[in-house]
């Protein structure tokens, strides 16, 4: 199940990364970069601060195989098709739930407590995200007012951990905690979902 989970997050992030650099009117390399950091970068991360060696995809080649056949599929999807507006926000919303929990059951094989699997759940999940923005000359959006981004991360895992201690068996406290975080996710892409932005006085 987590292999699986950590495939299917590697494609969604990896065809999200391609249609941001796409729309950025990138070559084909550069495409694939952003693709391939989009991808990889918040499971490398995650295994460096949690000193897992080697990092998961030199370990097993399968992410980068899989970045780069999800890259090479959207990119002839878009050839031909406009994406919708919406695709690429979607895919990183997906992309996030996936992330999320599976990089948060990794930082739990590991044997680290509830506050840093929750911490290395969030960093799987964004820090992707925001490599690909920074790289596409883009304001990440855990840095825009009031998204609904990282805060959904870590909700979703937060729900997962009360589940699974609850009793849940993990598989469904797994699907119910990407539930989470895609619904919110979504909310906020769809119906304008923020979190409020505290007033601070200037003067």
């Amino acid at each position: 199940m987590l292999y699986v989970l950590q495939l299917l997050g590697i494609a969604v992030f990896a065809a999200s990364g391609a249609l941001a650099a796409g729309r950025r009117r990138m070559d084909v390399l550069g495409v694939v970069v952003i693709a391939v950091v989009t991808a990889i970068g918040g499971g490398t991360i995650r295994d460096l601060l949690l000193n897992r060696h080697p990092v998961f995809w030199i370990a097993d080649p399968a992410p980068l195989v899989v970045s780069l056949a999800a890259a090479g599929l959207t990119l002839a999807y878009a050839r031909y098709r406009r994406p919708p507006d919406e695709t690429l926000a979607i895919a990183d919303a997906l992309g996030l739930a996936l992330f999320t929990i599976g990089g948060a059951q990794i930082a739990e094989r590991e044997g680290a407590g509830a506050i840093v699997v929750v911490l290395m759940g969030t960093i799987t999940g964004v820090a992707g995200g925001v490599i690909r923005d920074v790289l596409s000359a883009e304001v990440p959006l855990i840095l825009k007012p009031g998204q609904l981004y990282a805060s959904a991360a870590i909700a979703g895992a937060i729900m997962y951990l009360v589940l699974e201690a609850a009793g849940l068996e993990r598989q469904a406290a797994a699907l119910i905690g990407m539930a989470a975080i895609a619904a919110l996710r979504l909310a906020a892409i769809f119906w304008g979902l923020k979190l409020p932005v505290p007033p601070i006085r200037e003067a």
